[in-house]
């Protein structure tokens, strides 16, 4: 199958290379050319512009980083939307907002075309190893013909309802997420106060009712002093304020999600916004120094 992917950043690389290695032939394009070049040298195709992968994709992706980003490879000058989309299948990877995701999905119909909104969750792990959540709001028919490719780049995979349906479904996921990271990094805080040691907690704790995913991952790379991103603080800091903001909309209040993203717009303001979620630690670990971990 001819497919487009639009973003191939982190995440975005990674499963365009799942897709390439099931056989298909995907025409790629990134803001920063540079970001394509080993996909290139793997056989990818690359596009001058959104356009351009669109006129050659029967099924084009798409992963950037904010909304605006969305808004600007679908509507632009050079965009998806500026050329001929009749039966082409556009998925919307990007954690967005709802409404725009209803917005797209209406021109594409507009214009004899198909949309999912397609928001994973996973991070860098998630999508190297093919593990991703995606969370899919659209026609049911049109996910069942995207499905072969879910299968492709993710473990889990659910239809939420209409269009914007799987952007609400992320956000209910981020919320969670915000719990579990805030969670985390307080729990090794106090465990580093009370003078425990932090392997043995970790241990401990996985196997009882507080178990949880960002425990099992996100941990271990602090105690490394690796902050790498996953995913970047700046873009959990966006869907923070995105699910607040359709919170606020529902006139639902969400207090532990508000101080969550309080904490990280402090650490973002200390200057980590492009480190990964776990440097959250840094707000009680000067440069996220491990107290145990021997120079």
């Amino acid at each position: 199958m001819k497919l487009g992917f639009i973003g191939t950043g982190v995440m975005g690389r990674a499963i365009t290379e799942h897709l390439m290695n099931a056989g298909h032939e995907v025409t790629v394009y990134n803001r920063t050319k540079a970001k394509t070049d080993e996909l290139v040298k793997k056989g990818a195709i690359w596009a001058e512009t959104p356009k351009d992968v669109t006129k050659n994709s029967e099924i084009i992706f798409s992963m950037v980083g904010y909304p605006q980003d969305v808004e600007e490879i679908y509507y632009g000058e050079n965009g998806i939307f500026a050329t001929d989309v009749q039966d082409r299948i556009l998925v919307d990877l990007t954690t967005s907002t709802p409404t725009l995701a209803e917005k797209i999905a209406k021109t594409a119909t507009e214009k004899g075309a198909a949309a999912l909104d397609a928001p994973v969750s996973g991070g860098d792990l998630g999508a190297k190893n093919a593990t991703l959540t995606i969370m899919v709001g659209g026609e049911k028919s049109v996910y069942e013909k995207v499905l072969p490719l879910f299968q492709v780049m993710g473990s889990t995979f659910t239809l939420h309802g209409t269009a914007g349906k799987g952007q609400h479904a992320k956000m209910a996921n981020q919320i969670m997420i915000a719990g579990t990271m805030t969670g985390m990094t307080e729990l090794l805080a106090y465990a580093s106060k009370a003078g425990l040691d932090f392997e043995k907690v970790i241990e401990t704790v996985s196997g009882g009712s507080a178990a949880n995913w960002s425990l099992s991952n996100y941990a271990p790379r602090i105690l490394k002093e690796d902050y790498t991103p996953g995913f970047f603080v700046k873009h959990f800091i966006k869907d923070l304020k995105i699910a607040l903001d359709e919170a606020d909309k529902m006139a639902l209040k969400l207090p532990a999600t508000t101080q969550a993203l309080k904490l990280y717009e402090q650490l973002a303001d200390q200057g980590f916004e492009n480190d990964g979620t776990q440097a959250l630690i840094k707000l009680w670990w000067p440069e996220g120094k491990n107290p145990e971990k021997k120079s």
